[in-house]
């Protein structure tokens, strides 16, 4: 089943970000993203092989960004395929079939797109304007997720992502959006991942239909 409520992992050093999977992990999170950019092959695989054993002692589901290879070698849960990088189709291909994917999509068309190319969830944003980024796709906000949830009529999960914190929750699910992707708020006060789970209704019981 995929959860409610995903983690994307921050940090200003590749290990900062291993420590907050850790509190991520400790605090509640059943679902974590190793979201590194920028480090060679050889440090990413060592990284994911240290988060793979943090998460594994948790038993939280951990996807790797957007290297299905990484996420094949260390045994992820799966892989979470950023907007115009590799095919979701291609990496089908070479992870294991227990092995999840998901797509981040910012338009009607991209999730359409994604939807057909069988991914297990949609990541879909952004909601907000993040004050420190440029050049970032159309910002969605509740009417842009209403739209395209209701369009869909998909039972494709989607995740809603971009500046969200646990006050936006309420109207967020009123638009059909399964669950969220958050980074900031979590990473501020590992707390708030009860938080979320609380209003989310994130229990086993209530996730999503589909399955790891």
């Amino acid at each position: 089943m995929i959860p409610k409520l995903h983690y994307i992992s921050q940090g200003n050093t590749p290990q900062e970000h291993l420590e907050n999977i850790q509190k991520a992990c400790s605090s509640g999170a059943e679902l974590v993203e190793l979201h590194l950019q920028n480090v060679s092959d050889t440090k990413h695989l060592k990284l994911a092989e240290e988060a793979r054993e943090i998460t594994s002692y948790f038993q939280t589901r951990l996807v790797i960004y957007n290297d299905y290879k990484i996420a094949k070698a260390v045994k992820a849960d799966g892989v979470h395929i950023d907007k115009n990088t590799i095919s979701n189709t291609k990496a089908r291909i070479h992870l294991y079939t227990w092995q999840i994917i998901g797509g981040s999509a910012n338009t009607l068309k991209d999730c359409e797109k994604l939807i057909n190319n069988q991914v297990d969830y949609i990541r879909l944003g952004p909601f907000k304007n993040a004050k420190s980024q440029e050049n970032i796709p159309t910002v969605l906000g509740i009417d842009g997720f209403t739209v395209i949830a209701e369009a869909l009529k998909s039972e494709t999960p989607i995740i809603g992502v971009g500046e969200i914190t646990s006050e936006d929750i309420k109207d967020i699910l009123t638009t059909g959006i399964s669950g969220v992707a958050v980074s900031d708020e979590i990473t501020r006060n590992f707390d708030n991942i009860k938080l979320f789970n609380q209003l989310l209704n994130a229990s086993s019981v209530a996730e999503q239909r589909h399955t790891f």
